[in-house]
């Protein structure tokens, strides 16, 4: 799959989550077989640049290329700026979100409240992209199926961005109105698709080898964006496209393998925040790759007491340990340690 004249190793991406789509969890997720990886949404307005949350977004040091900068917002020359500025900092394709359905962002008349304004849509997409063709920098778009289910209008968007040049479009099925609620709907991707030349990335509810080969096959897509269900599970990357193109399933991560990705993500995570905001971020990321397993609620109670990287690391190389014998023993012992 290409993007403008970058061209992909595979057609399973990362989709941009924020507070999620870090550096460290997009590098590693690229080792891990994903194709392509967006970043966290990067903010359009020039005041943002030098806070601590952008500047950490804006930190493509060291990431595997093809770098892909998300950007929000609802003024065209504000965004356009962005996407100048940004590639300044690296990106070499830029992300316009119109689909982010968070109250915060909609409230500013940006992510999915954008499709209420096709007017104002076309402005801003004709806007970045003549931004970015001096520097032969593609510009995709990530959208929603319409605001909501009375008002899909995401054929429209879709030729109207094509034509304008937007290089590739990412469409969640769902409309801004349904959140992250019910199951996506892939019939309005698989409509888009069959209007379009552009390369399509069909996006919603993929957890699963066999949901993506599904999906592609139902709406003829591209390429399939992962989100959530990479959550503490990065390595979906490697099995879905391994299933693509073999047919056949990968046997997931051992216990030791886990420990290994795990410890190695979180090192790379405290070095990127610093010791203090990355044990507290750490986390989440510690509650979705071990929460679900026998044993793992517990051990994730103990680790949110904890307030160094050093204890965070010790009590989790410790679990591990103890996996040969039974998890819930095994938690046990390491919580009265």
């Amino acid at each position: 799959m290409r993007i403008g004249p970058h061209t992909l190793p595979n057609n399973v991406l990362v989709a941009p989550m924020a507070g999620v789509t870090d550096r460290p969890f997009r590098q590693l997720c690229k080792r891990l077989g994903a194709g392509y990886a967006v970043s966290e949404m990067a903010a359009s307005n020039p005041r943002l640049w030098d806070s601590v949350k952008t500047s950490r977004r804006l930190d493509h040091d060291g990431e595997i290329e093809p770098i892909g900068v998300q950007i929000a917002g609802a003024d065209p020359e504000m965004m356009a700026e962005a996407a100048i500025f940004n590639i300044g900092k690296g990106a070499r394709i830029i992300d316009i979100n119109m689909g982010c359905p968070v109250k915060k962002v909609c409230s500013a008349a940006s992510g999915s409240a954008l499709l209420r304004d096709e007017a104002l849509v076309a402005r801003i997409l004709r806007a970045v992209v003549d931004a970015c063709r001096p520097y032969d920098v593609p510009v995709t778009l990530k959208t929603r199926t319409g605001w909501d289910r009375t008002s899909r209008n995401a054929p429209r968007i879709a030729l109207m961005a094509q034509e304008i040049g937007i290089a590739a479009l990412t469409l969640h099925g769902r409309t801004r109105a349904d959140l992250y609620m019910g199951e996506a709907e892939y019939d309005t991707i698989r409509e888009v698709k069959s209007l379009l030349e552009i390369p399509v990335i069909a996006n919603g509810d993929i957890d699963s080898p066999h949901k993506a080969r599904a999906v592609l096959e139902h709406t003829g897509a591209d390429a399939v964006m992962i989100g959530r269900a990479a959550q503490g599970r990065p390595w979906i990357f490697r099995e879905i496209d391994h299933f693509l193109q073999t047919g056949t399933m990968l046997p997931p991560p051992s216990y030791s393998e886990m420990a290994t990705l795990l410890l190695d993500h979180l090192d790379d995570h405290y070095r990127f925040y610093g010791e203090y905001t990355g044990v507290r971020t750490a986390r989440k990321h510690i509650g979705w790759y071990l929460g679900h397993l026998p044993g793992g609620q517990a051990l994730c109670a103990h680790i949110n007491t904890l307030d160094s990287s050093t204890a965070q690391q010790h009590a989790l190389s410790q679990w591990f340990a103890h996996q040969t014998a039974p998890p819930a023993e095994a938690t046990a012992e390491i919580l009265a340690a």
